[in-house]
């Protein structure tokens, strides 16, 4: 067993890079009844020395786009490891690390569907054409019950739901509201950027106005019944006006008048940008990122 703990201790240090002025990252895989995932920490400047120092942490998902371009699908990137530098620089946000989670691959839209916000047809309609069981639950009870502990275990966090951060795009976005709603045990906060508010193909829903009253209906009912008050979380939400989130606005005004129907304050709970040309991809979600999590993590002092 000795051998082994050490071989595991040397493995994972030879994936970290040392520390710098960037801050090093640290990548691992992780077990889990799921399937095993890729997972990369960013721990900003002076994690190593300030060795007293607990840190919040933001968690990401789509991870091979989070932060090197040679491991994203499109060669582009949110840079989030660029964005956190620039806001802790700035004294704008505490020092706080990144845990980004990488998608499954072709299984991803399964992985990352909201499973409860749909009704039981729409739910056995999605899981027919995508041939696969929705993931939702399963991936958040990786989330908080799988990886968490171990970040918590291995590094000085804040383990506090208010210090407790999610964030993605599009799928990702939908991911992390239903994790901010399914999980506030674990998430104080979430960002859901390009939020796929249709849940399914919006081109198919256009062409079906049934359908797409549906899905509208399905989000009325979700939050009303399962969101409940802020109670200090916080939550962003945002989509650009060009490519695929040209469909999203009347669906996303349907969440925005849920949320609020909840008792969510915007501006003070919640948040809910247009980005006007903004298109639905990395640099899009790069550019806007500073903004996004200035707000969203202004109350993680230094």
């Amino acid at each position: 067993m000795t051998r082994i703990l050490l071989a595991l201790a040397a493995l994972f240090a030879a994936l970290a890079t040392p520390a710098t002025a960037q801050g090093r990252f640290v990548e691992f895989e992780q077990p889990a009844d799921i399937g095993q995932v890729h997972v990369t920490v960013w721990l900003p400047p002076g994690y190593d020395k300030e060795t007293r120092r607990r840190y919040p942490v933001l968690y990401m998902h789509d991870g091979q786009n989070t932060f090197f371009p040679k491991r994203s699908n499109f060669n582009k990137v949110w840079a989030a490891d660029k964005a956190a530098l620039g806001l802790i620089n700035a004294r704008k946000v505490a020092p706080f690390m990144i845990v980004a989670v990488d998608h499954p691959g072709p299984s991803r839209f399964l992985r990352y569907f909201p499973t409860r916000v749909a009704s039981a047809p729409l739910r056995q309609g999605t899981e027919a054409f995508a041939k696969g069981k929705l993931g939702g639950d399963e991936y958040l009870s990786f989330l908080g019950d799988t990886l968490k502990p171990v970040i918590d275990a291995r590094y000085r966090t804040r383990p506090q739901p208010r210090y407790t951060a999610v964030a993605g795009s599009s799928m990702g976005g939908l991911i992390s509201l239903y994790a901010l709603t399914e999980r506030a045990d674990v998430f104080g906060k979430a960002a859901a950027v390009s939020t796929h508010s249709p849940l399914i193909d919006p081109e198919l829903l256009q062409k079906q106005p049934m359908m797409a009253a549906g899905v509208k209906a399905n989000w009325k009912r979700y939050l009303s019944t399962r969101l409940g008050a802020p109670q200090g979380r916080k939550l962003w939400m945002d989509h650009g006006t060009a490519t695929l989130d040209a469909f999203y606005d009347p669906y996303q005004a349907v969440l925005d008048q849920g949320v609020a129907d909840a008792g969510w304050v915007r501006g003070k709970d919640f948040e809910s940008c247009v980005y006007k040309g903004a298109a639905h991809e990395e640099n899009a979600w790069a550019a806007r990122l500073p903004e996004v999590l200035g707000w969203l993590l202004a109350d993680w002092k230094r």
